[in-house]
């Protein structure tokens, strides 16, 4: 097992040695075999990394590292010193199209399945920055020069968020680009600042750390800063690369990184192009559904099962700024962990819109943990999507989202437990078969059947199909969860679990289906689903199903429920009337939680082990007769409590 030393010292004809280090990444990255480290010393590598070797297993792995202290940055694009003025505060700069190479960010137009707009290929892949800060894409080359005229981009529907809060002035700061045969040529208002003098950069590769082909699996990257890739839309029906990612393989490890700027995806465990890229937007012979599904099956006849694909780590990072995700994956994220990272201004400057942003977004995330990780100020925070079976989101602390989570056309078990969702709105229930267990619900929220769209479910713990099903909804467990709302919920939404008054009790539920008579399918679209809730807390507006079973409520009691975050930690400040409820049942888990109706597996862990909730948000253990809500501690009166550090 060798160690291959990197350094801006270095040449690539050396032996890649601590005293003769290699000058990029990507010569370590053509040497480094099974077993491997490639340590990499402080500066700036402007490069594309593509291994081209994976290890074989957990203990034969290949880890690329930055060295102990030293700050290395891998980049997607280019320092340009050659910008000529034009006028007060507008530059330009005139490349020849050579200097891209085979992939031109600025000829290269947003495009994909699921991209709302804009749909003019007004949006391109590159980017301008100052001092690494992002400028907006202008629409004309008039707006460049009067910045004002600006109008506000795509916001999603739901988002009450119109300004990129990075900095209010940065909407003014616009670059044009115009692609000729030869050249590409640049405008960017800089306003008072000398883009020669200053640090102005422009995207020029897709990816920074990325294989380009798949199944390089037992990759290791740690410790680097990696911003400013021009990586495209990634939907779950196209080849999915992110500006680091894992490109259909196993058993990575992404730790301890700092992640930003990412035109679209930070990280991408995700899809491969050869299931289907974009064919809805590029054929439109079916809909954009139906290749989704034909992608799921495409990839079990091509491999996707747990001995190949996905059980990735990712672990104590840091994201922030990219344009459509943080974390991006379709099936290839299944047994993977996500884990203690802080995820955060993703998708908030609104240059553009789909329906697949989030912070985190998965679609098939087949026994996946979602585990105590900070996010906040993210258009959406995470959306699970499809086949969420056997996922757990557990421990996570989110606010100052559009909206905190969505779990969409899926039949559980989804276990969603210890969290603290704080954003007004808190999250869109499109599923069935998912238990809400020792939560704070700050917010509102929205249930919603989806009964035109069947989509897969599988056998336990495996990512084999067992069958498709429409969501009935319901089928919920909703348990010694914490619901307060100080406002009115908007039409269609409600606070607290009154939203599932039309659904049966479990009492009721038999009975139903058999007056319903011996019809097959049609029964079950016309009875609804029994709903399992108990022995959760309603303040100020929120309100309980009509079935609750030994539930307390202080209506109209504002308990002003927030979190503060403050030299990079956060905590969950909420006042409460008295001294909340316990539970004299013991530990909800798998021995309480039942199973749902259609997939007919236990919420447990992803070894098939039992799941026992007896340990609050915050860690500590939870006392035998445990409490409502997310953390242990809480009390009568002012709680200030540290939930994220």
């Amino acid at each position: 097992m060798k160690i291959y030393h990197v350094a801006k010292t270095g040449r690539d004809s050396a032996p890649g040695s601590r005293e003769e280090p290699f000058l990029t990444i990507g010569q370590a990255a053509n040497a480094a075999m099974p077993g491997d480290t490639v340590v990499v010393h402080k500066g700036v590598y402007r490069e594309w990394v593509k291994p081209q070797n994976g290890g074989l297993n957990d203990n034969m792995r290949i880890t690329y590292e930055a060295a102990p202290g030293e700050a290395v940055l891998i980049t997607g694009a280019e320092r340009i010193t050659t910008w000529e003025k034009v006028s007060s505060g507008v530059w330009k700069a005139v490349l020849p199209n050579a200097f891209f190479g085979d992939y031109n960010p600025y000829a290269e137009t947003l495009y994909g399945d699921w991209l709302v707009n804009p749909t003019d290929g007004s949006v391109h892949l590159g980017d301008v920055y100052l001092n690494g800060i992002s400028f907006f894409e202008a629409k004309s080359l008039e707006e460049v020069f009067d910045p004002q005229i600006r109008q506000i981009g795509f916001p999603p529907p739901w988002s009450k968020n119109t300004e990129y809060i990075r900095s209010p002035q940065q909407s003014l700061y616009q670059w044009f680009a115009t692609v000729d045969e030869q050249n590409t040529t640049l405008y960017a208002n800089f306003h008072e600042a000398d883009p020669n003098r200053e640090v102005a950069e422009i995207n020029v590769r897709k990816c920074c750390f990325y294989p380009d082909k798949p199944h390089i699996d037992y990759i290791t990257v740690r410790g680097f800063e990696m911003a400013q890739a021009a990586c495209p839309w990634t939907p779950p029906t196209a080849d999915q690369p992110g500006m680091l990612g894992a490109h259909w393989s196993k058993g990575w490890i992404i730790e301890n990184n700092h992640l930003h700027d990412a035109k679209c995806s930070a990280i991408s465990i995700g899809k491969e192009g050869s299931t289907g890229h974009n064919l809805h937007s590029r054929a439109q012979r079916k809909p954009g559904y139906q290749y989704q599904m034909e992608a799921v099956f495409k990839a079990l006849q091509m491999g996707w099962c747990k001995e190949r694909i996905g059980s990735h780590v990712i672990r104590n990072n840091v994201i922030h700024d990219c344009g459509q995700n943080g974390i991006v994956g379709h099936m290839g994220c299944a047994f993977s962990r996500i884990e203690h990272n802080h995820i955060y201004n993703i998708a908030i400057k609104h240059e553009y819109f789909g329906y697949e942003i989030a912070g985190i977004k998965l679609h098939a995330a087949v026994d996946v943990v979602i585990e105590n990780n900070h996010i906040h100020d993210c258009t959406l925070g995470t959306w699970l999507d499809w086949q969420a079976q056997g996922t757990r989101v557990t421990r996570n602390v989110f606010h100052s989202n559009d909206r905190d989570l969505f779990v969409e056309v899926t039949h559980g078990p989804c276990l969603v437990d210890n969290n603290i969702l704080a954003s007004e709105y808190n999250f869109d229930n499109a599923a069935q078969g998912t238990a809400y267990v020792h939560n704070l619900c700050c917010g509102y929220m929205r249930r919603i059947k989806v009964l035109d769209r069947a989509t897969p479910y599988h056998f336990p713990h495996s990512t084999q199909a067992a069958g498709c099903a429409v969501v009935y909804s319901g089928d919920d467990r909703l348990c010694r969860n914490l619901f307060t709302y100080a406002g009115e919920a908007p039409e269609g939404f409600y606070a607290g679990t009154a939203g599932y008054d039309d659904c049966s009790t479990p009492d009721e539920y038999l009975p139903r289906l058999h007056a319903a008579g011996n019809s097959d399918a049609q029964k079950y679209y016309d009875v609804p689903q029994p709903v399992y809730a108990g022995e959760n807390a309603y303040y100020g507006m929120a309100r309980g199903f009509r079935g609750e079973q030994n539930g307390l409520s202080a209506p109209g009691f504002d308990a002003g429920a927030k979190v503060v975050v403050e030299d990079g930690k956060a905590y969950l400040e909420i006042n409460l009337p008295q001294t909340p409820l316990c539970s004299e049942s013991g530990f909800a888990g798998t021995a309480t939680l039942g199973m749902p109706r259609i997939t007919e597996e236990l919420y447990e862990n992803p070894d098939g082990t039992p799941i026992t909730l007896d340990h609050d948000l915050t860690g500590a253990k939870r006392s035998g007769c445990p409490m409502i809500g997310p953390v242990e501690a809480l009390k009568e009166g002012h709680n200030r409590i540290l939930v994220w550090a």
